[in-house]
């Protein structure tokens, strides 16, 4: 089809978008494990929410468990997910004699510190979260069963009966959605005015720059596409806050292929972002699989810079060093 005959497209390109620096962070250690021990090395759980790049790292050796006892007795090393783990499992693992390498998103780890903080204090805790989410378990596994109470919705926080009003902290999910977070937050404030908070808010940048990225594209499109896996909680809420902030229709899609092209007849414009583990590889194959059929205008909406870079585990940092001076 000639660009003559192509229809036209104006796509609105959010930014920030795609990976952030738990994310880049996770995949680099990794890539650096397998670099310095060689294949195979263990993964406990995807080391993050997308099926390229697990996939990616599958073909230069990485082996994915869902449990350290699927791993056999070895001395290559088993990589935790940028999502967090349970107290118990680096235990299971140091009795195994096991050598592991925690990848946990710093923020992540910033929200397990503070939940340890408030049970020290005796606090009651509260998570703002979804159940079944990785990053909620691990949280959650850093205290004894019964220590923490989640929180999912605006009715649980209506409904939750605390045994001592007045001595409550709230912790929340890294990925949640910054408006409905608030809105449940308000009512635990409303009911327990002594509750306590994060003295830094919980939801990491990157959560919160999307969605604000997002906002901004969703009302002068016809149709959002969240390039994202449909586990990745963040790239869920993108979706949901595109269909709030006046986008007619809002889908999440893996890959260019999962696009239902004829349902996209008419349309004149699109927005397009990616869930915080989604690569910009996908994302262009995103807007290649449109210029084929459009004659497509990209306009980048450009919202805030990020610059947040996290450093790697200092045992890792070494061995590199060591294997890079020896060259």
């Amino acid at each position: 089809m000639s660009a003559a005959e192509k229809p036209p497209l104006m796509l609105y390109l959010a930014a920030p978008r795609g990976f952030c620096a738990g994310v880049d962070r996770a995949i680099k250690i990794v890539e650096l494990a397998l670099k310095v021990y060689g294949p195979p090395v263990y993964v406990r759980h995807e080391i993050v929410h997308n099926k390229y790049v697990v996939d990616s790292l599958r073909r230069q050796g990485a082996v994915f468990v869902d449990e350290l006892d699927e791993i056999p007795k070895t001395d290559q090393p088993v990589i935790f997910s940028a999502h967090g783990v349970p107290k118990a499992v680096p235990q299971d693992a140091a009795a195994r004699n096991m050598l592991y390498i925690d990848a946990t998103c710093p923020l992540v780890s910033k929200v397990h510190k503070e939940a340890q903080i408030h049970r020290k204090r005796a606090r009651e805790i509260l998570l703002i979260g979804h159940k079944g989410h990785p990053e909620v378990i691990g949280t959650m596994g850093q205290l004894p069963q019964g220590a923490v109470t989640l929180i999912e919705t605006i009715a649980d926080a209506e409904a939750i009966r605390p045994q001592d009003p007045d001595n409550l902290a709230w912790i929340t999910q890294t990925t949640l959605s910054v408006d409905d977070t608030r809105e449940i937050v308000g009512v635990l404030q409303r009911r327990f005015p002594a509750i306590v908070g994060p003295h830094k808010e919980d939801i990491c940048y990157a959560t919160t720059n999307r969605q604000e990225a997002v906002k901004a594209i969703a009302a002068k499109s016809d149709v959002v596409f969240v390039v994202g896996a449909p586990n990745s909680s963040n790239s869920q809420r993108l979706r949901e806050v595109a269909e709030r902030s006046g986008a007619a229709a809002a889908h999440l899609v893996q890959r260019a292929g999962d696009i239902d092209w004829p349902a996209l007849q008419g349309v004149r414009s699109i927005g397009l972002t990616a869930g915080a583990s989604a690569p910009e590889v996908l994302v262009d194959e995103v807007i290649d699989a449109f210029r084929s059929r459009f004659d497509v205008t990209v306009e980048l909406e450009h919202t805030v810079d990020e610059d947040v870079v996290f450093t790697l585990p200092r045992a890792l940092r070494e061995k590199v060093a060591e294997m890079e001076a020896a060259v």
